[in-house]
């Protein structure tokens, strides 16, 4: 049966989610300030501002699931904090007017105990800079999860890889260097246990728990594979390209810190830092379980995504 689907964002999630559930054969409509968004018959692109009220609540009207997908207009905690409130709340209020669940994904920087195995159960108590932001973001969802009769859901990821990923450690960070046949660099440590989430396997979590209201009103891990480090993953990227493994070098703490004070994203990128420093693992069993999803094999993964690369030229 054909159902209708409404997707903010046309990230790497959002498109991907939208993909999905148009290949299942379902009605998607996106919504975007640009208006853009994947080409297929059963998608529908909508250039609006997912704070619009007025807006949300006409695309919203009659629809099976919200998949509310956007990051806000900067990878920056100061960004976050100003656009993705307002809009994760007006979200859930067109959800409720139209008695519908709203998919949200995060990502690991509200978990407070990161040296830890995460669970679901783990704390989420994180403070400063975009961690704090998360954390009061997840709070604020949780706190509108008991004050709004909506239904919300929360799929969260680890570092993103997989096609349409870009801006990443587990995207041009290391995939073009090794197609290009360059040395890589990488922060923090090239040799730590890290957990990256292939976007398509979150993309069909978040699918799945839309679907499973036994589901909803929980956090729930996305699918993830055995933790990598960052050499593992440059081994697994170069082995799907057919190409020789590049050398791969740590960019030392001070350096990344020097450049900071000339370049907001490195300043961004050193303020994560300490996420491959140390062992930063995540734990999806109890979500692979209950959504019967499991993470794509690291071998086609790597290879989808090469692929997607090599055809971006």
């Amino acid at each position: 049966m054909r159902k209708n689907y409404v997707v903010t964002g046309a990230g790497p999630v959002g498109w991907t989610v939208a993909e999905q559930l148009a290949a299942d054969g379902h009605h998607v409509r996106v919504v975007t300030r640009s208006g853009s968004g994947p080409e297929h018959p059963l998608i529908e692109l909508i250039k609006g501002d997912a704070k619009d009220p007025e807006m949300l609540r006409s695309v919203v009207a009659g629809v099976d699931a919200v998949f509310h997908c956007i990051h806000g207009s900067s990878y920056s905690a100061a960004a976050w904090e100003a656009e993705l409130p307002a809009a994760e709340q007006a979200v859930l209020n067109a959800a409720h007017e139209a008695g519908t669940v709203v998919v949200f994904p995060e990502s690991l920087y509200s978990y407070s105990e990161p040296d830890r195995v995460m669970t679901e159960d783990a704390p989420r108590r994180a403070t400063g800079g975009k961690r704090g932001v998360r954390t009061q973001l997840l709070q604020a969802l949780l706190q509108a999860r008991q004050a709004s009769a909506a239904s919300t859901v929360s799929v969260v990821a680890g570092d993103f890889f997989g096609p349409r990923v870009r801006m990443a450690h587990g995207g041009e960070r290391i995939v073009v260097p090794v197609l290009a046949g360059r040395n890589v660099s990488v922060v923090g440590s090239a040799g730590r246990p890290h957990s990256f989430t292939y976007v398509p396997d979150l993309a069909a979590a978040m699918i799945a728990a839309a679907a499973s209201p036994a589901a909803w009103n929980s956090v729930w891990h996305a699918p993830t594979g055995p933790a990598l480090t960052q050499r593992e993953l440059v081994q697994a990227f170069a082995q799907a390209a057919g190409v020789r493994a590049p050398k791969v070098r740590v960019l030392p703490g001070w350096a990344l810190r020097a450049a900071g004070f000339f370049s907001t994203d490195m300043r961004e990128l050193a303020e994560t830092r300490y996420q491959f420093e140390h062992p930063f693992v995540m734990d999806s069993a109890r979500s692979e379980a209950a959504l019967g999803i499991r993470p794509t094999p690291l071998d086609a993964a790597a290879a989808a995504t090469v692929d997607w690369w090599r055809r971006q030229g």
